[in-house]
């Protein structure tokens, strides 16, 4: 074990809390968490949060300071390019707060923080699939202070990832799952532009479908619940244990920290016992059946249980009658005015929460109900019979009105500011060396002609002076005065050098922070990209994505400049006898990596590399930055594929650096958006996705009863394929992506660079595409997905 695991060991990792609402966050300090994670009105993966102004964001973190504590911003969405130069402000305003990091996904965020907001510590969202210590490492290089890792790891992978790293690593341990590997769902996007990738998950994941006429919640996942894991995960170095839940209420927060702290101050001997007094507090949190994931297991069975309904919290019944806007239920748990419930519609439509205001029993008004009752609550919502209630929070919950929220907040003076200070004598005066807020100033105060003291100890006469920081925001937290002679300094005199030199310091400090993110601000905005547009000029290249090396015939047509090529087993073995067929036109094909590639794996991809440019090929795609460190000190020519979000050109500057010609912009992305890229003035080629499946979802899970021999379907008739594909379920839409009849368009908008996904296809499908991206033609029965509608 490395000394950094023995550190870990020793220290006990930072409980880390979601704070969706300012009830949230008051419950996660009370209850013991190091942490809290918080979202602004803009940037934040919980749109549908409550979420913070930046006056509530720097009051917040002024108090969790004052408490000892952290809060860390979620700017963890993708950045369209309008809306960078808002980034731009809300950074500059986070640096100023002196936040302790923002969480990001989207590169454009770290580039613009490293480039000119360094104060704020940069760390990477679990939305990025870091799923390996390539990943880390590559992280690293750009700055990352802090790494999210995916929730497909197994404790051992973790383990290996924090020995092998220097990156403070932090895992998920509690909450809600995602079906999808997290950052890789184009599900919510699909089917109505509401990206989850933008933090508008509409969770259809959650909703009934239906295999072979038998109704399932079989993309549903049970909640990550892994308080048992907890040494385990101390004993891997873990940094930071994260809880899941922005969307969660302040009960929910103060019941969850309050297990997991409970669990990790458990002194030796008693870990059992404070986990099973732990797991009975978190019964309250009203979540679903709970799972370790894959945190114990590499298979685990309980991951996912088709029978069991989507929505979060206690079962409570399904609606029975309807009269006006009265619903009745038969209810398997106890309820009392003031609880909160989910109905969710057995439609493939949201869920709809609301706070129980009146009860009826019998048609007589109560306070509270038994369990096994039927009764009546009137809904602001419409429902129909057969939709089901849940129970998700109590009245008897751990409750701070928001007006109280408020008020507290309100109170909250600017927080502690720790300084560092180092005192010196030459030529009586008195000198004043201090580090505070990342910066090193210096100030001279005049001492005079002064008389010798007697004192042993001047060093700790002037501690004793200066550790009076009074009403100022500062702690003093080292002071140094070893060469200082012994002088007689009068009191008064003393006393007041001390509180100039605070004055001064604030008005040196906090305006030189404040001034620093200014000037950051005005060198951002006129930093980015400026446009230019216009249409495209020369022939355009168009690149055909292909399954085998065997359909590397398709280079054959007009009107196909290169195929794109998966690095598999399958097509290595086909590598020595392709590569002499292909002699001379290496150039014509581009070879990509999949998307995830775990610690066991990377040996075989970092050889099949090899072994692809000793053939003579030099063009790859990535598909996860991970793979960057694949190609440290080659000379291949690396792409990058949709799965590496490019949204806005900030992004794009970060491929660029990074050694990438060409980039496919975002599946996601719509026609303004795509304009505003296609028009930026720079040097990396921009490559337009025309036709495309869409994988709504990949999964590390195996979906329970359900084989790929027949389609899955939603309530209102879509029908989603499922397939496994190295050990990863996909389920991809059967209406497949394709804006081949905007290809004219998209030619005049500047994009020189195209390409069609026909990997799926069979010959006759593949020429009818081929066919319409030739005579710039709608495919029938495709789906333009935003590029009309809009990416919201």
């Amino acid at each position: 074990m490395s000394l950094k695991q023995n550190s870990n060991v020793i220290n006990k990792p930072e409980l880390l809390s979601p704070a969706g609402s300012l009830e949230a966050f008051f419950a996660a300090m009370e209850k013991g968490a190091d942490a809290v994670y918080a979202g602004l009105k803009d940037f934040s993966a919980r749109a549908k949060a409550k979420n913070f102004s930046l006056s509530q964001m720097e009051r917040m973190t002024a108090y969790a300071h004052g408490n000892g504590k952290k809060v860390y911003v979620t700017l963890n969405t993708l950045v369209k390019e309008a809306e960078l130069p808002l980034l731009v402000d809300n950074l500059a305003a986070l640096e100023a707060m002196r936040v302790d990091g923002v969480i990001l996904q989207d590169l454009a965020v770290a580039r613009i923080a490293r480039e000119y907001f360094p104060g704020i510590p940069l760390h990477a969202s679990t939305q990025m699939t870091i799923h390996n210590s390539l990943g880390v490492r590559q992280l690293e290089e750009l700055g990352f202070e802090r790494v999210v890792l995916a929730r497909e790891l197994h404790i051992d992978e973790i383990k290996h990832i924090v020995s092998t790293c220097d990156a403070e690593i932090e895992c998920f341990i509690h909450g809600a799952l995602c079906f999808s590997i997290s950052g890789q769902c184009f599900f919510s996007s699909f089917l109505g532009g509401h990206s989850g990738n933008r933090g508008r998950c509409a969770q259809p994941c959650r909703r009934q479908y239906k295999y072979k006429g038998k109704e399932g919640y079989y993309l549903s996942t049970n909640d990550f619940s892994s308080i048992e894991m907890i040494p385990h995960l101390m004993d891997a170095g873990v940094h930071s244990l994260k809880i899941e839940g922005r969307m969660k209420s302040a009960e929910y927060v103060a019941s969850v920290i309050g297990a997991y702290r409970m669990v990790l101050d458990a002194a030796p001997g008693e870990h059992a016992a404070k986990v099973a007094e732990a797991k009975e507090l978190l019964k309250r949190s009203f979540g679903r059946v709970p799972t370790k994931g894959f945190l114990a297991s590499q298979h685990p069975t309980d991951i996912s249980t088709p029978s069991i309904k989507g929505a979060t919290g206690r079962y409570l019944g399904d609606i029975r009658e309807i009269r006006g806007n009265r619903i009745s239920f038969d209810t398997r748990d106890r309820l009392h005015v003031g609880d909160r419930v989910r109905v969710q519609p057995k439609s493939d439509m949201a869920g709809r929460a609301f706070t129980i205001k009146e009860l009826y029993l019998g048609g007589k008004k109560v306070m509270n109900v038994k369990e096994n009752t039927m009764v009546s609550t009137p809904s602001p919502f419409p429902f129909k019979l057969g939709d089901s209630v849940f129970k998700v929070s109590s009245e008897t919950a751990f409750t701070m009105s928001e007006n109280a929220c408020l008020k507290r907040l309100e109170n909250v003076k600017g927080d502690s500011i720790p300084c560092k200070l180092t005192l010196s004598y030459a030529n009586e005066k008195m000198r004043i060396d201090t580090q505070v807020l990342g910066s090193e100033l210096t100030t001279e105060f005049e001492l005079g002609e002064l008389e010798p003291s007697h004192t042993s100890d001047m060093e700790g006469v002037l501690r004793a002076q200066f550790s009076r920081c009074g009403e100022t925001r500062f702690t003093l937290a080292s002071f140094t005065a070893t060469d200082f002679p012994a002088l007689m300094i009068p009191p008064p005199k003393l006393k007041e050098i001390r509180r100039n030199f605070y004055t001064w310091l604030a008005e040196h400090a906090l305006g030189s922070l404040k001034e620093r993110s200014a000037k950051g601000r005005e060198r951002a905005h006129a930093a980015l990209v400026a446009r230019r547009p216009g249409p495209a000029r020369g022939k355009e290249e168009l690149a055909v994505r292909v399954e085998q090396v065997k359909d590397w015939h398709e280079l054959h047509r007009d009107m196909v400049d290169a195929v794109i090529l998966p690095v598999s087993k399958a097509n290595m073995h086909q590598l020595g006898p392709f590569s002499r067929k292909l002699k001379g036109s290496e150039q014509k094909v581009i070879w990509q990596l999949p998307f995830i590639i775990f610690e066991a794996d990377v040996p075989f991809y970092r050889e099949a590399v090899e072994a692809i440019m000793r053939a003579g090929f030099r063009r790859f795609e990535l598909t996860n930055i991970s793979q960057f460190q694949i190609f440290k000190g080659t000379d291949a020519e690396l792409n990058t594929d949709y799965r590496l979000f490019s949204l806005n050109s900030q992004a794009l500057l970060s491929w660029q650096e990074m050694g990438v010609t060409r980039a496919t912009l975002y599946i996601e992305d719509d026609k303004e958006n795509l304009a505003r890229l296609l028009a930026c003035d720079l040097k990396v080629n921009r490559a337009v996705l025309l036709y495309a499946p869409v994988p709504v979802i990949t999964s590390k899970i195996s979906i329970k009863d359900v084989k790929g021999d027949v389609p899955i379907a939603s309530d209102r008739g879509d029908l989603y394929s499922v397939k496994v594909k190295d050990n990863l379920t996909v389920v991809n839409a059967q209406t497949p992506f394709a804006i081949t009849q905007h290809r004219n368009e998209l030619r005049q908008l500047g994009c020189g660079s195209f390409v069609l996904d026909l990997s799926l296809l069979q010959q006759q499908e593949r020429d009818r595409v081929l066919e319409a991206f030739r005579k710039g033609v709608a495919v029938p029965g495709a789906s333009e997905f935003n590029y009309t509608a809009g990416l919201v």
